[in-house]
């Protein structure tokens, strides 16, 4: 099966299903991603960012990329359990780390529980 990573901003018709997706897998309010991912989309500063990884239409994973360019931190990655172990978490955080580097940010902080 083939996967895309796409950062939602870049795809805006995905803010609103991956808010939902990322407070199911969180717990945390729908709201508060919804807000991130929106001022992402507004396109004032490098950050936030948000990236969902999708197989056809289902998100199968995502992380964020937030607070201040100069101290970022990776958070809320998740990959769905049925589609683990095949190098999805990997290939995310690649991408992530290649899209901050073209942002001009050479660091982040990984978010761990």
């Amino acid at each position: 099966m083939s996967y895309r990573i796409i950062r939602i901003d870049n795809k805006p018709e995905l803010a609103d299903k991956a808010a939902v997706w990322f407070h199911e897998k969180w717990n945390n309010p729908a709201e508060m991603y919804s807000e991130s991912i929106n001022e992402s989309m507004q396109g004032e500063g490098n950050l936030p960012k948000w990236y969902v990884v999708m197989a056809d239409e289902k998100i199968v994973g995502g992380a964020g990329v937030i607070g201040e360019s100069s101290v970022p931190d990776l958070c809320a990655v998740y990959v769905e359990e049925e589609y683990r172990g095949q190098g999805i978490a990997g290939k995310l955080l690649d991408f992530i780390c290649d899209d901050m580097k073209g942002l001009g940010i050479d660091k982040l902080y990984l978010i761990t529980e």
